[in-house]
């Protein structure tokens, strides 16, 4: 058995995990992503090809999209993967983690034994499958990014399965009374035109159902479906009862399809299954216990809480118990929340285990709360707040509930790297371009200069909070500053246009909606000028290569002013710039 050592190891590479890991290996925590897949995503990837939902509900939240990690990985699959090929998007996020400077990356590895020393995690056990080569790896402090929160229970941390009472938080939507059941498993499938009739002969074993068992799932949209083959959560729990339940889903996947194809008019006469999922994606199981529970009452109030790191907006999307076998309920209830709600960091670590951080959808909240946090764009973002909290916690030796008193410093720091915390803005005191005279050669009248240091990277409740110029007019920002100084990096927050999705899928009707490679309103080309008494002492020509935070880093130069020139964008025939950061350090 070979024994390692890391500073933060986060087990599970679902899009939280993946995110985590990013985050703590780039501020120089040494970091260890274990993972029992061949490829990273969870949900996300080829293996069960589900798209990345978020606080924008498909679009219908304005300018709500996840940025930070999440938006990087996404906006670098839309410049390299325009077709949406779900085996591309694996090699994208391999490629983020692989090559990840602090990040060692283990594939293959399924996570055997937690070694706890009392309320501590000390190290794990993992046998890698392709290699069988066994691993202990021992970290100071560790993510439960599993998804059924193995992590957290194999090392004793308190978690809830099932739904809470509606008399334990004040859930409306909650039962009256407490019971085990959990939201069920899926599998997905996806369809192609052949241009000719094709035939589908239905396997001996498939299921058989009619237009009447199925006239409360909408099955319109023939390209790929559907989510509500679900199966599990009631008598049989997703966990113990997963194999059989794959097996029973692979059942009802083909029973559809033939019902599809040979059950009435459907129009699938040229329609033939491409592929069909056979790792079942997971809704819901444990749910670890942190020092807050989230609830029904945050998500609808948006309460604002001071340790606020992360945020969501999907609706509470609560399933019917025992999903697919439930003929006679509509398959799930969208409880709309108010707009954007806040996560605190008090959700994101054990309340008992005192080196264990939670991610994706085993962060500490009710059933009703998660039934809008589960979805993989919360995941993700939760993910980066809690991989930059154990960096940390790292460099100043705490651990996870130590760092709440040190929340101030880690909201900062995750504006920094683009990730948005509703109600809470740039106070950087080390970035100079809060200090400066914002000027332009020209603007779009509401989307003035000096907004790009007003503390807020994206449009808020209608208000811009962005400067904007025609790219003809080859329009310039000019950051002047109190005197000279060192400028070693500049960040920028370009305009990826967070109205829109950019998430991978199989459903036509969410690629339909999507532009074809990075998004119009980016800049593609821009260059930037150090100026020093009107003298332009460094120049830079740079290219967005499709991404919305940009970070230039310069020798050591000493400037008065700095002036960005936008050159071209991805289509739109405005320039757009969020914000605007200085720094004398690297970061």
């Amino acid at each position: 058995m070979k024994t390692c050592h890391y500073d933060f190891v986060v087990v599970g590479g679902g899009m939280s995990g993946v995110c985590a890991a990013i985050a703590a290996a780039r501020r120089g925590a040494k970091t260890a992503l274990i993972h029992n897949r061949p490829v990273l995503g969870g949900n996300a990837s080829s293996e069960i090809r589900m798209h990345i939902c978020g606080a924008d509900h498909h679009m219908s939240v304005p300018n709500a999209r996840e940025t930070g990690i999440l938006e990087e990985i996404l906006l670098e699959n839309k410049r390299r993967n325009p077709e949406m090929v779900y085996p591309i998007f694996d090699s994208v996020l391999w490629e983020k983690v692989h090559y990840q400077e602090n990040l060692t990356l283990y594939l293959n590895t399924h996570m055997t034994e937690v070694l706890c020393d009392g309320d501590r995690i000390e190290a794990i056990c993992a046998l890698q499958m392709t290699t069988e080569k066994t691993f202990c790896i021992f970290g100071s402090l560790f993510l439960d990014a599993t998804g059924d929160g193995v992590l957290g229970a194999k090392a004793g941390a308190e978690y809830r399965m099932g739904r809470e009472s509606s008399s334990q938080y004040g859930e409306s939507l909650a039962p009256k009374t407490e019971d085990p059941y959990t939201m069920g498993n899926s599998l997905m499938f996806k369809a192609r035109d052949m241009g000719h009739e094709v035939p589908f002969i239905k396997p001996f074993w498939a299921n058989t159902y009619t237009e009447d068992q199925l006239r409360l799932r909408d099955h319109s949209d023939i390209t790929s479906g559907y989510w509500w083959i679900e199966l599990g959560g009631g008598e049989q729990d997703v966990i113990s009862h997963g194999e059989e339940l794959r097996d029973e889903l692979l059942k009802a996947v083909f029973g559809v399809w033939d019902h599809i194809k040979n059950g009435g008019e459907h129009g699938a006469e040229c329609m033939e299954l491409e592929w069909v999922g056979f790792l079942p994606g997971k809704r819901e199981s444990r749910r670890l216990i942190g020092d807050y529970v989230l609830t029904e009452k945050d998500c609808l109030e948006s309460t604002r809480f001071d340790d606020a790191v992360a945020y969501g907006g999907w609706p509470m999307d609560i399933h019917t118990v025992e999903g697919f076998l439930n003929e006679s309920d509509v398959p799930t209830v969208w409880n709309q929340v108010n707009g954007i709600y806040s996560i605190p960091y008090r959700c994101l670590y054990s309340k008992n285990i005192r080196n264990l951080f939670l991610g994706g959808r085993a962060i500490s909240c009710s059933h009703v709360a998660f039934s809008s946090t589960r979805v993989m764009g919360t995941c993700g973002v939760a993910g980066q707040a809690a991989g930059t909290a154990a960096a940390m916690a790292i460099k100043k030796n705490l651990g996870p509930r130590e760092l709440l008193d040190y929340v101030g410093e880690l909201q900062q720091e995750l504006l920094k790297d683009d990730c948005y915390i509703p109600f809470v803005v740039n106070q950087d005191p080390e970035d100079y371009a809060r200090q400066a005279v914002v000027t332009a050669t020209c603007h779009i009248r509401g989307c003035e200069p000096e907004k790009v240091i007003n503390g807020v990277a994206r449009t808020v409740e209608g208000e811009p909070n962005c400067w904007r110029a025609a790219i003809e007019d080859s329009p310039a920002l000019i950051l002047s500053l109190p005197g000279k100084i060192c400028i070693r990096e500049i960040r920028l927050v370009l305009d990826s246009n967070l109205s829109r999705e950019i998430t991978p899928s199989i459903n036509q009707s969410v690629l339909s909606r999507q532009k074809s490679g990075p998004p119009p309103e980016l800049l593609k080309e821009y260059e930037v000028d150090i100026l020093l008494e009107g003298e332009v002492v460094a120049h830079i020509a740079a290219h967005s290569n499709g991404q919305r935070l940009q970070r230039l880093f310069l020798d050591t130069t000493e400037g008065d002013a700095v002036r960005i020139r936008t050159v071209s964008t991805y289509g739109s025939r405005e320039a757009g710039i969020f914000e605007v950061r200085i720094y004398s350090r690297l970061h």
